[in-house]
């Protein structure tokens, strides 16, 4: 969920916080001190990067330990934030090298923040999953008076079925089910992406009012509002083309698109597929697959684009394709693409999943059957041969999204981090 568009993400600088609120307006945590923790690269990662600024804008200090990520500094200073980089890279890998990466990573963090506190206290840590025992870095800060938030962006269980191909009652799935408990009893209040790993975090590990909801909406800055009736209407017979933006792996259902893409050619062989995203070795079988199927000239892959640069890039497309494959995580996520192509005026082709239905109804998307290539041919076919009616679900869909932008959910993530802080 948090991680659906990072692989999009090219690193940038650092650039001075964008005000939100006005200037008038009273700063919620003016003298507050955060420190915050993610194992991902900052700024690339956009859930932390949002969060940073959301609560930067409201007068908090960010002590920011994060993942080194290609020639950026290993300590970086701005108005009310301090960048530390810990130069351990983040590889994918089996279980063993994970828990070396998120070992190392913890004990360097948890000593960062040891001995900031002979200086000065903070009100708050603020830990990122994943992991979940992330947690372990602000133990010692919490001991001296900080309150504690676990940001759960993805439910680690579920992801490690998915990735894995494990059993949920295989011994290594119940152990990260116990270490998620452990971790979220450690933490005040617990953030999530929505409601759906709401009711999986409160059915298992807390409470229901422990947890709270903040969405993974784009920042509008980056992909500012265009009504859906804005674009010319395509005639039937035109160019159609398809997006697909995200993580270049097997969960996230590219193999899918491209077998769907081979069915649709009989009825619309104007139809292609733009593909956008860091290569993977996943890409590359996709690719091999396309070039199988005699579709190869359909399939373009135009590689990975800043979060600034994609806006353009689906303008430019008649529809966004978010092709996942059913699994035990797919099935709970509410992919942030959706909001990105309906912010912008886009219909979009979603899986009828739980993660999306919780938000979502059949008259703002074009529902396919989650792993089915055949039906989602046939969703494509329907919004190449039915533009107006298209027009007309992006246009509901964008009502969703506009009960969802960042605005307010930013305005969700302030209000839960003050409140905390006050308590």
């Amino acid at each position: 969920m948090s991680r659906a568009i990072e692989t999009n993400a090219e690193p940038s600088t650092l650039k001075p916080v964008i005000g939100e609120s006005s200037a008038a307006a009273p700063q919620r945590l003016a003298g507050k001190r955060v420190g915050m923790v993610v194992f991902s690269p900052y700024p690339i990662d956009p859930r932390p990067r949002r969060a940073v600024e959301a609560l930067r804008n409201e007068g908090a200090y960010i002590e920011l330990i994060c993942e080194a990520e290609g020639d950026a500094p290993a300590r970086e200073k701005l108005e009310n934030l301090e960048v530390t980089r810990i130069p351990i890279r983040h590889i994918r890998g089996g279980a063993l090298s994970y828990a070396y990466q998120y070992f190392s990573f913890i004990s360097i963090s948890t000593a960062i923040f040891a001995w900031r506190l002979l200086r000065r206290r903070y009100q708050l840590i603020y830990v990122h999953n994943m992991p979940d025992i992330l947690v372990l870095s602000g133990l010692i800060p919490k001991l001296f008076g900080a309150k504690m938030i676990l940001d759960q962006h993805d439910p680690m269980p579920e992801l490690m079925c998915t990735i894995f191909n494990k059993d949920e009652d295989s011994f290594e799935v119940r152990a990260i089910k116990r270490l998620e408990k452990w971790s979220i009893a450690r933490a005040n209040l617990v953030i999530t992406v929505n409601e759906a790993c709401r009711r999986i975090f409160s059915s298992r590990s807390c409470s229901n009012d422990k947890v709270g909801v903040v969405m993974n909406s784009p920042d509008e800055n980056m992909f500012q509002y265009r009504a859906a009736r804005s674009y010319p209407v395509r005639q039937v017979g035109e160019r159609f083309r398809m997006m697909y933006h995200g993580s270049l792996v097997d969960r996230n259902g590219l193999e899918l698109a491209v077998d769907a893409l081979k069915l649709l050619q009989q009825g619309i062989p104007e139809a292609e597929l733009r593909v956008y995203g860091r290569s993977t070795p996943y890409l590359e079988q996709v690719m091999n697959k396309a070039l199988t199927l005699g579709i190869s000239d359909k399939v373009h892959f135009l590689g990975p684009k800043r979060l600034e640069d994609l806006a353009g890039e689906i303008e430019q497309c008649d529809v966004g394709v978010i092709p996942n494959q059913l699994n035990t995580f797919t099935e709970i996520n509410t992919p942030t693409r959706i909001f990105e192509y309906l912010a912008l005026g886009k219909p979009v082709i979603a899986p009828s999943t739980s993660g999306v239905r919780d938000y979502f109804g059949p008259e703002s998307l074009v529902f396919f059957k989650a792993g089915d290539a055949a039906d989602l041919a046939k969703q494509m076919s329907y919004v190449a041969s039915h533009p107006e009616e298209a027009a007309d679900i992006a246009e509901n869909g964008q009502g969703v999204y506009m009960e969802h932008t960042w605005q307010q959910e930013r305005e969700t993530l302030v209000d839960l981090v003050a409140g905390l802080i006050a308590r």
